[in-house]
């Protein structure tokens, strides 16, 4: 599917708006928190359907992509490293009070309790892969891939829903989730800006294995933060709405022209 583009903007500013996009859906998923109706099964179905769409994303548009691009060996390697390097990022922060950080029910430290800063990490963490790669993806010139970004946003919402859930009920006001959320939106515009910047005329071997860091750690966070949300509150359709979401996702990066 052909890619989408701001004209009369330099490469990297486009990349700067596409990642503040994509994470914008941080921010409205926190608002539909606020809905009374939004069970804690139907966020982890929402969060479940976000894992299909991402996991097909990440596999379709990054590693396959890089694959036919640079071969297997910056592929293999990046994305052991982008795994490895997120797992000790996310065992870090999450032994400081984050590792619950996208739980809706009670599981999130209670504000009295402090951790704010660690959960903002934390998220923050989560955020950068994503955001790097809409900027990398810039560089090809085709434009942004509508795939990536519609994997990004929709699976950045049911993170923003079921976290600010989480958070309300560990006591956080409004003005720190929406605070938060609107913090991480702007540092993945920024992320996403740098990546395109600093990697403009990469060579392919390279770009390939940016891509495949990023997919390691994306599908590492897919498996150690939203995958346990879902399947806890699910009750057995988890797997059913994963593969929606990937048949979505991979109907969308194989349509147009």
């Amino acid at each position: 599917m052909s890619g989408v583009m701001f004209g009369g903007f330099p490469v990297w500013a486009q990349a700067g708006i596409w990642g503040l996009l994509g994470a914008a859906s941080l921010i409205v998923g926190a608002a539909a928190a606020s809905l009374k109706w939004l069970s804690t099964r139907v966020i982890a179905a929402i969060m479940s359907f976000g894992c299909g769409v991402l996991i097909s994303a990440v596999a379709y548009d990054l590693i396959f992509d890089g694959f036919k691009k640079a071969g297997i060996r910056p592929i293999v390697t990046g994305a052991i490293a982008g795994s490895l390097a997120y797992a000790g990022a996310n065992w870090l922060v999450s032994r400081h009070g984050a590792h619950h950080r996208k739980r809706s029910t009670d599981q999130q430290k209670p504000a009295a309790e402090g951790g704010g800063l660690i959960i903002a990490i934390g998220s923050l963490l989560d955020g950068i892969p994503e955001s790097v790669v809409l900027g990398v993806s810039l560089l090809s010139g085709g434009g942004v891939s509508v795939a990536m970004f519609a994997a990004i946003f929709l699976s950045n919402f049911p993170e923003g829903l079921s976290s600010a859930v989480g958070m309300r009920k560990a006591g956080r006001s409004s003005a720190y989730i929406y605070g938060l959320w609107s913090a991480i939106a702007l540092l993945s515009g920024l992320a996403s800006l740098l990546g395109a910047a600093f990697l403009s005329g990469a060579a392919p071997n390279l770009m390939a294995m940016v891509n495949a860091v990023a997919a390691g750690a994306l599908l590492t966070m897919v498996s150690d933060t939203m995958l346990p949300e879902a399947v806890q509150g699910d009750h057995g359709a988890t797997g059913f709405l994963v593969v929606v979401g990937l048949l979505l996702a991979f109907s969308i990066s194989q349509a147009g022209p």
